[in-house]
């Protein structure tokens, strides 16, 4: 069921008001500019949602205080020099025209090549970067939640990696499915590791109360400090 989003104002912020078939109210405040989404289940009228919003203010225009004076992510345009990240180090790309089939090498601690065919246009190189680190991440992943899930003693059903606009990773806990932010092959090994801890505790709670906090306190006890890293100035998209 899709339903429109609604927008209010409370307090001069927009609150975007997105209803959907869940149980609780979601909030969020995401980057780059510190957009605020309820996630509102369909039986929760507007009433309720602003009861909510105005008793987490002070909590929204904390996180929001967060990326002022941030800089935004530069557009790409996927030439050679152009600065990439890949596990929170910056590379410059070198560009090399190629009649072979495409792919990206990372030379040491020098630069990233991409190979691509001549003519190439920025998208289609921009595709061959993000394929490289999918294929990072899918090489990353299963050791780290192997590793993992005995520690939480949580079995994961299913993981996979997509792009996501809002979110560094998502847990569906009927199916016992992770799915992680292809966004994350640019942050720092250790980032990664904090998103998937944060996924697996899910499933043993899966809202974002005092209980998950305790789990997460028990699991990984740098998590806060993990979580600010991650939501430093982005990097470039």
């Amino acid at each position: 069921m899709n339903i429109k989003p609604r927008y209010i104002e409370i307090g001069g912020i927009q609150i975007e008001i997105v209803r959907k078939p869940i149980r609780h109210l979601r909030l969020g405040v995401f980057p780059p500019t510190g957009r605020v989404r309820v996630s509102a289940p369909l039986h929760v009228n507007d009433a309720a949602v602003r009861s909510m919003v105005v008793s987490r203010l002070n909590w929204i225009r904390r996180h929001q205080a967060r990326f002022v004076g941030q800089p935004q992510p530069l557009a790409c345009e996927m030439v050679t020099g152009e600065a990439h990240y890949y596990q929170g180090q910056r590379y410059p790309l070198q560009v090399i025209e190629t009649q072979a089939p495409p792919k990206v090498v990372l030379n040491g601690n020098a630069t990233l090549e991409l190979y691509a065919r001549p003519g190439a246009d920025a998208a289609r190189r921009a595709v061959i970067l993000d394929g490289w680190y999918r294929q990072q991440l899918k090489t990353l992943l299963p050791d780290l939640i192997a590793r993992w899930q005995p520690v939480i003693g949580v079995d994961v059903a299913a993981w996979g990696v997509r792009k996501m606009k809002t979110r560094w990773g998502s847990c569906n806990t009927r199916t016992r499915r992770i799915w992680l932010n292809l966004a994350l092959a640019r942050k720092p090994l250790q980032c990664l590791e904090y998103v998937v801890v944060h996924e697996m505790v899910h499933l043993l709670e899966p809202n974002h109360n005092a209980r998950f906090k305790q789990l997460m306190d028990s699991f990984l006890p740098r998590w806060r400090l993990l979580r600010a890293e991650l939501n430093r100035a982005p990097q470039r998209e």
